[in-house]
């Protein structure tokens, strides 16, 4: 990987980036007039990673940095919210890495900065937004496509980063117009894998670029819905209640393991009870053996339905 002749500044999840790195998936911020949120460099860090790592574990944290090793990719190190150094250490893993930036350490910058972030797809719905949570493989850029076929729009695929107003408000940031869909799903949608670039190095899992039906606007979080699997052969929804919402929140945060190290267990817990005073929350469990994501679509427009039934 080398460095770019020319850095570009992108937008991404609300921040002005400029990069080292030349990112395809990423808006370009044409428009660029104000300060610089973060910056990506290119540097070795292999003494500082052999100073400050131990061999037992693959990560390096504290209340102001985060450095991790992904072997035979990439030595990554994200300090205090604004500056993301890496050091790559295979220049054919370009995409691997820029995987790396936009998923790990993009949490970890969010964190950093006093934004929550989930681990889901949210979707813009009637002029909110609709975050879908659930472990990998649980179907959730799957469910996000469904919706996106209804007319609705993506804010965020796999990093949702939400802020609070003022007066508390929860907000999604968009982050960029992209998604990552596997080859089944691509199959069920009717659409053709041929031009688009296989992520993760697998060749069966895809990013489609989805410009046309990206929502760029922060949107105030309205529910959340966790996907997962039943063995029963049809849908089961139920709402959330009690500290199990806590509970929720805290399994489907991106990255948790970075809440106690960074030193926010206090900071979680209190945006969490923000979260949960102001949205219901939902289990949504799908048979796993057949495909779903229309049924899924039915089930949550109409609670959506209902909840603004009953507003009104």
């Amino acid at each position: 990987m080398e460095k770019v002749a020319n850095e570009v500044i992108y937008n991404a999840f609300g921040f002005s980036i400029r990069s080292e790195i030349t990112f395809p998936e990423l808006l370009v911020d044409d428009s660029y007039r104000h300060s610089i949120d973060i910056e990506i460099r290119l540097k070795d860090l292999t003494n500082l990673w052999l100073e400050l790592s131990d061999l037992e574990n693959r990560f390096v944290m504290n209340e102001s940095l985060v450095m991790f090793k992904v072997p035979d990719t990439a030595i990554f190190l994200i300090e205090e919210g604004r500056q993301i150094t890496v050091s790559p250490l295979n220049k054919h893993k370009e995409d691997v890495i820029r995987l790396y930036l936009l998923g790990s350490c993009m949490g970890a910058i969010l964190m950093q900065r006093g934004i929550l972030p989930l681990h889901g797809s949210a979707i813009a719905i009637n002029g909110k937004a609709y975050a879908i949570v659930g472990e990998s493989g649980a179907g959730k850029s799957t469910l996000a496509t469904a919706l996106l076929y209804k007319g609705y729009q993506l804010l965020t695929d796999d990093v949702i980063g939400v802020y609070f107003t003022k007066e508390n408000v929860p907000m999604v940031i968009p982050s960029y117009p992209q998604q990552k869909l596997w080859q089944e799903s691509l199959d069920e949608f009717g659409i053709d894998s041929q031009g688009y670039k296989s992520v993760y190095q697998r060749e069966n899992k895809f990013a489609i670029p989805i410009k046309d039906q990206f929502s760029p606007i922060p949107l105030q979080l309205a529910g959340l819905f966790e996907l997962s699997f039943t063995e029963n052969e049809e849908i089961e929804l139920k709402q959330l209640k009690g500290i199990s919402r806590l509970q929720t929140l805290l399994i489907h945060t991106y990255r948790n393991i970075l809440i106690p190290n960074l030193g926010l267990t206090n900071w979680h817990f209190t945006n969490s009870i923000k979260i949960i005073n102001q949205i219901n929350m939902y289990q949504l469990r799908r048979p796993e053996n057949r495909f779903t994501a229309n049924e899924l679509v039915s089930q949550i427009l109409n609670c959506i339905n209902k909840e603004n039934e009953n507003v009104s």
